[in-house]
């Protein structure tokens, strides 16, 4: 940081010279420190791949959560501060849940993504609060498709036929240019997820730390057990 620049950092309300919210920089960061996380969205389905990056063997694997059932074909996966991740994912339910009581119909991904990129977008414009350190990827089936979003903490959302959060995103985005295939099936599309995981990380994948979740237009959404996740690690 410039010496210019310093004290604009002290409060989320307040912008730099340049028109920068120091806040929400640092925010990000802490997102790039994050689990490596993955979806990749094909016609026939979405698929959300997180490295959770287990730092232990005394560790219980199933006790770290980075993917997250919101709606019946609607899933979440996260990549940053753990604690500030369950505040979102509990906000998305609720507002799929209020949707669904509502109109009595599930809420379609694109209105649920707007509606928590708002509520994220408000901690970066009030005094007395800071701004979420994480970014999630929003995978769900609608009407109109399948869908694949990114929100960062500005409130920012973005859609997606690939896209990687957290650490080495840069890689993994590498892996997705050179090989992402529009007539890909949901199959191909998890062992492209894992190829790029597998380029990012600096140890080989094991099963045991790795999330896998998936949408179809026939499945609800679900998360893989172990053993499946095992069949695609031994088929690459």
């Amino acid at each position: 940081m410039k010496p210019g620049q310093m004290g604009y950092d002290r409060g989320i309300t307040v912008f730099s010279p340049d028109g920068r919210l120091f806040q929400v920089e640092y925010a990000r960061e802490a997102v790039s420190r994050g689990t490596t996380t993955v979806g990749v969205k094909v016609d026939d389905g979405v698929a959300l791949v997180v490295d959770k990056d287990v730092p232990s063997k005394l560790v219980e694997p199933k006790s770290i959560e980075k993917i997250y059932k919101i709606d019946k074909k609607i899933g979440i996966a996260t990549s940053g501060l753990v604690a500030d991740s369950r505040i979102l994912v509990d906000h998305a339910r609720t507002t799929a849940q209020i949707n669904r009581v509502s109109y009595n119909e599930r809420i379609d991904v694109k209105s649920l993504v707007k509606q928590v990129s708002d509520y994220k977008q408000t901690y970066t414009q009030y005094g007395g609060v800071r701004p979420f350190g994480t970014a999630l990827l929003v995978a769900g089936i609608d009407s109109d498709g399948t869908h694949l979003f990114e929100t960062d903490p500005s409130g920012a959302n973005m859609a997606y036929k690939a896209v990687s959060i957290g650490s080495n995103r840069e890689e993994v985005q590498e892996v997705f240019n050179q090989e992402y295939d529009d007539d890909m099936t949901l199959d191909e599309a998890i062992q492209l997820s894992l190829r790029g995981l597998e380029r990012a990380g600096e140890e080989e994948l094991e099963a045991r730390s790795l999330d896998i979740g998936t949408i179809t237009h026939e499945e609800d959404f679900r998360k893989f057990e172990v053993d499946e996740i095992e069949g695609y690690l031994s088929s690459m």
